[in-house]
């Protein structure tokens, strides 16, 4: 199914730093470019790190080096290593959080939604940096038009997952919002249907009313939920419908 991945839509030209960088230049970079964060590499070009203008600010927040205990949080004795940081090493995120080429667009938002960031390094199967993506980058997959939306369900969903005849369904897309309706074969292929017209790029929402002429349990066995496909009724030469 033709579904976008991080390396559709990732920058690959990225800027970086090293962990010896003085917060100075780093300060320059960032504004001079118009960039947030940048990955930290390694003498590998592995990533290492992320720094950004969230870590300059803290830095700025305090000012004066704080005493250290040892009864103090990971945080605090992390704030207390930025406030006398005075390179990118000691600023910096370590072990930061990244995401292959390959991934889903949909893991991707879950990693930043889940961490509360703004980039996502885009590393491959060594740790190598390959490209960044952000949050606008995801947020650009809503743009795909309505009529790109309804050609993805009826070619990649109906005609080439689920090899049902697409001419006995009707799609139509609002605002993002798909709605589907006809009759289909089987109960798990409307289930089924519903479940990746949900997962394409741009999709808002699913409004699924498909019937089905055989109940097969559906995708998990659960009751039916809808109802069935009604059978043909004919009219015989004495008038009684059968």
């Amino acid at each position: 199914m033709d579904t976008l991945t991080v390396s559709d839509v990732m920058t690959t030209h990225v800027l970086t730093a090293r962990p010896a960088m003085p917060l100075k230049e780093l300060a320059r970079v960032l504004t001079e470019h118009r960039v947030g964060a940048l990955p930290v590499l390694d003498a590998d070009d592995r990533v290492i790190g992320m720094v950004s203008e969230r870590d300059l600010l803290s830095k700025q927040a305090q000012p004066l080096p704080r005493p250290r205990r040892w009864w103090q949080t990971r945080r605090a004795r992390r704030e207390i290593r930025r406030a006398e940081a005075d390179t990118v090493a000691h600023l910096m995120t370590r072990r930061p959080v990244t995401v292959g080429p390959a991934a889903k667009l949909a893991e991707a938002a879950r990693r930043m939604t889940e961490h509360e960031l703004k980039h996502l390094p885009v590393v491959d199967d060594g740790g190598s940096l390959v490209g960044i993506v952000s949050r606008a980058d995801l947020i650009g997959a809503y743009l795909r038009t309505d009529e790109q939306i309804r050609t993805a369900v009826l070619d990649d969903v109906f005609l080439h997952v689920l090899w049902t005849d697409a001419t006995q369904v009707e799609v139509s897309v609002t605002d993002g919002i798909v709605t589907i309706d006809g009759t289909v074969e089987q109960r798990s292929t409307a289930e089924m249907a519903e479940h990746l017209v949900r997962r394409l790029d741009g999709v808002v929402d699913v409004v699924c009313t498909l019937a089905y002429r055989v109940d097969d349990g559906g995708l998990d066995g659960r009751p039916p939920h809808r109802p069935q496909a009604r059978p043909t009724t004919t009219t015989d030469t004495a008038g009684i419908t059968t």
